[in-house]
């Protein structure tokens, strides 16, 4: 293990709470849903209606997105973040999003209210300094072949300029499936984060598995492993989406995966 300084859990620092809106990360159930893209303003503020509903805390939406291939939809940029803020502040919602790049880092933070890093940029450490600059909780998503201590190394840079607001999230990783499955959810990382770090942990079930049918028996074995929340990829209509079509699901489906949710989460606090 790495001579970590900051994601340890310590006698004077057991749990990080992160406040955002009125909801307190690590403390509350976070709920974070919306569209992997946003493709055009009804498209987002229809779904920010319908995932506010359901119990979402933060409104979730790609306006700058790393794609495998250049000639993918990457987003609308500017405009985007434009619409999802318009989106957040009309239905009463945090907003998060991806930065990808170290030029637009004080555009996004302006806009939103929590900074995404995404799996391919986690070991983007030029990037990871500047949000480690910012005043906004940034979002960490561990590396498709990252190791535990590659992925809380990538937080300790965050943390090392300043920003200790830290959200580890478990997005699955790449394992000799790739068939049946778009990575391997790693629910172990979950409960060992739980046990060793002082920071929110949550999970992204949309991307490790890629699959709309297997989000919600991996978003309550995720509660059960332990996570502080969720993010889930919603759209209004799958079929259509612009990016990762296979793996969003219905704002109906996301109401009633949202009530098994939070029945779940409310039994393990029982346990």
């Amino acid at each position: 293990m790495s001579n970590f300084k900051y994601v340890l859990k310590n006698e004077n620092l057991q749990k990080t709470v992160i406040k955002v809106g009125e909801t307190k990360i690590g403390e509350d159930f976070l709920l974070i849903a919306g569209p992997c893209s946003v493709e055009d303003i009804n498209q987002v503020e229809e779904i920010a209606q319908s995932v506010k509903k359901s119990g979402a805390n933060v409104l979730r939406g790609g306006a700058y997105k790393p794609r495998t291939s250049p000639y993918s939809f990457r987003g609308l940029g500017l405009q985007g973040l434009e619409y999802l803020r318009y989106a957040g502040q009309k239905v009463g919602l945090p907003i998060i999003t991806e930065v990808c790049d170290t030029r637009d880092v004080e555009t996004v933070a302006y806009y939103s209210d929590i900074l995404q890093i995404g799996t391919r940029n986690m070991q983007n450490f030029s990037l990871l300094v500047e949000v480690g600059k910012t005043n906004r909780p940034v979002l960490l998503k561990r590396g498709i072949y990252s190791t535990i201590d590659e992925f809380l190394n990538s937080a300790e840079y965050i943390m090392n300029e300043g920003n200790q607001n830290v959200i580890l999230c478990e997005r699955g990783i790449r394992t000799v499936e790739t068939e049946y499955t778009r990575n391997t959810l790693d629910l172990s990382t979950v409960a060992l984060l739980k046990q060793i770090t002082h920071l929110p942990v949550i999970v992204d079930p949309s991307h490790a598995t890629g699959r709309a049918d297997l989000i919600e028996p991996m978003c309550l074995s995720s509660v059960m492993a332990g996570c502080d929340g969720l993010e889930i990829e919603v759209h209004n209509s799958p079929d259509k989406a612009l990016s990762d079509s296979e793996q969003q699901i219905t704002p109906e489906e996301f109401s009633k995966m949202s009530t098994k949710i939070f029945k779940t989460v409310e039994f393990k606090k029982n346990l």
